[in-house]
């Protein structure tokens, strides 16, 4: 049903991989978010939230370079570790805390020197400018359903995005206690399709500004497009939300492994829900961005 669409949609989807480290270890931890562009001036669309994490990544880096050259005027005298933490305490580091955030745009655009966004003062919904490319690595933009209103209860539509991470092309440099992205190891995941049927739909004061779906979106499927059977673009995921369904189970006994055992499952139902097209081209004319409709 939806193997062309993806085909389609597939061409102006692209993953924002990150890495990032703790500072209780030096295990880098994998992650990936998505976003989909809408002209060919370099401009896309994700969630709030994906473009404050990438906003916050300088000033988490710059912190801890900082830490890095205080630490390095620690003496080494029985002294030391009380030193440590102290300034462990001034930069309010604890072994959860994120020390080093690193991004990666991938086939997005050749080089850049940096962003514009435009974040929406309501909704988990932004815009993306890259900045100083030569050349676009993605081959197509974004085509809109025209009427937004055709989107109906228990239509079955499509979202795009990239949430299980699988690129491998970033390490731990000891010598510099810094991380990196590598030219060696795997720098792509697979695309993942998830299919849902419109549920209900999301408002806020009387105005409609979202859709449910009746399946979940996935991690790192956050700023993916929602599409139809045509590929036309009716929305974009953002978030998930989890219903209580009351078919609990405690302590039932079960047959396992020709042993009874008890087991308790409390049921949820996962929702997907993204922002409604209609809400996104509004905010695309708010800030006089092109972008296509089809009907």
């Amino acid at each position: 049903m939806f193997i062309s669409a993806i085909e389609r949609v597939s061409k102006f989807t692209r993953p924002v991989n990150t890495i990032m480290r703790l500072y209780g270890g030096k295990q880098l931890i994998p992650g990936s978010a998505t976003m989909f562009f809408v002209n060919e001036e370099g401009y896309a669309v994700t969630c709030k939230h994906v473009v404050e994490m990438i906003a916050s990544s300088d000033h988490i880096n710059n912190h801890f370079n900082q830490f890095k050259k205080e630490r390095q005027g620690i003496v080494s005298d029985g002294k030391q570790k009380a030193n440590l933490r102290g300034l462990e305490i001034k930069y309010k580091y604890n072994p959860d805390s994120v020390i080093q955030v690193k991004n990666n745009f991938v086939d997005c655009v050749d080089s850049m020197t940096g962003f514009t966004w435009h974040i929406h003062p309501t909704y988990d919904l932004a815009i993306l400018k890259f900045n100083g490319y030569k050349t676009l690595h993605y081959q197509d933009c974004a085509k809109f359903l025209k009427n937004g209103n055709d989107i109906k209860q228990g239509k079955f539509l499509c979202r795009l995005g990239f949430p299980f991470p699988e690129f491998t092309n970033f390490m731990y440099n000891q010598s510099t206690d810094d991380i990196e992205w590598t030219r060696e190891g795997i720098s792509h995941s697979p695309q993942f399709p998830i299919e849902g049927m419109v549920t209900r739909f999301l408002a806020e004061q009387n105005k409609l500004y979202g859709i449910e779906l009746s399946t979940p979106g996935l991690r790192g499927q956050s700023g993916g497009p929602l599409f139809d059977e045509k590929g036309r673009i009716l929305g974009m995921q953002f978030s998930t939300k989890h219903l209580h369904l009351g078919f609990d189970l405690v302590d039932k006994e079960i047959m396992v492994n020709n042993g009874v055992k008890k087991i308790s499952d409390y049921s949820f139902l996962h929702l997907g829900q993204c922002i409604h097209s209609e809400t996104i081209k509004a905010f695309l004319r708010e800030h006089n961005v092109k972008f296509y409709e089809e009907d």
